[in-house]
């Protein structure tokens, strides 16, 4: 419900592309998507179920971009979450209901929502996972590349041997970033502004057993997702201009 959910609210608020990297073989299997920007590819594959989806976080609206393009994708993916969530009203309600995995930072259950996450993908669900595990600290709307992985997600791939999709998020940080005031006023004015939203898929790809190098590789194919779907999104900042970024109290990640 919340995967269709956000597909049906995020076209009121901002304009959604998908692209994605060419996979060999691909062609006669891939979804058609919308029509590119640039030198995107022109075709989408779906999200072969069992995948560990691994997305850039770059703001609180990043979960409503992300799960409307899966969604278009026919990907209805258990999302690892900050466990805080879970205390909303209703929200916490239809998290439970739908399976999705509260991650208890900092507390010795943090470990519990990786065994979920992993018996999710022996059950042919896609996981989503936000490698960061938390938000940068810039308060402007420009964009950032992905900061540090934490551990979990090459720790998850390994233990599962699932395939990781590197996924690649810009222009939410139009929809919402800042303060609270801020971020009220920018998805308040959205519906006026449209902000150009881009999703790209890098190709799955097998991460190596070294936690290490499977972390630093799976950063740096996110960050070629990002990059491309920066680019694509006409974000103000040049995606090969270095920035740093922070671990907010947004984190989520295991």
């Amino acid at each position: 419900m919340l995967s269709r959910t956000a597909a049906l609210l995020l076209p009121a608020f901002g304009s959604l592309r998908i692209t994605a990297d060419p996979e060999p073989g691909a062609a006669d299997d891939a979804v058609p998507g919308p029509e590119p920007a640039d030198d995107a590819v022109p075709v989408v594959p779906a999200v072969a179920p069992g995948s560990i989806v691994a997305a850039n976080h770059t703001s609180l609206a990043d979960p409503v971009v992300v799960l409307a393009a899966l969604h278009r994708l026919g990907a209805r993916p258990v999302v690892l979450a900050t466990a805080g969530l879970w205390r909303i009203p209703l929200l916490g309600s239809l998290l439970r209901h739908e399976g999705h995995i509260a991650v208890h930072r900092g507390t010795a259950r943090a470990a519990e929502s990786l065994d979920a996450a992993a018996r999710a993908l022996a059950a042919g669900r896609v996981v989503l996972i936000y490698g960061e595990g938390g938000l940068p600290r810039r308060r402007d709307s420009g964009e950032l590349p992905p900061g540090p992985f934490r551990s979990g997600l090459a720790r998850l791939a390994h233990a599962t041997g699932a395939p990781v999709v590197p996924l690649g998020q810009a222009g939410s940080r139009r929809l919402t970033s800042g303060g609270t005031s801020k971020q009220l006023a920018g998805l308040a004015t959205a519906p006026l502004r449209r902000p150009g939203l881009h999703v790209h898929l890098g190709a799955p790809l097998h991460l190596p057993s070294d936690t290490a190098e499977a972390t630093a590789r799976a950063h740096d194919a996110v960050t070629a997702a990002w990059t491309a779907a920066s680019r694509y999104a006409g974000g103000r900042q040049d995606p090969a201009r270095p920035a740093t970024a922070g671990r907010g109290p947004g984190a989520t990640g295991p």
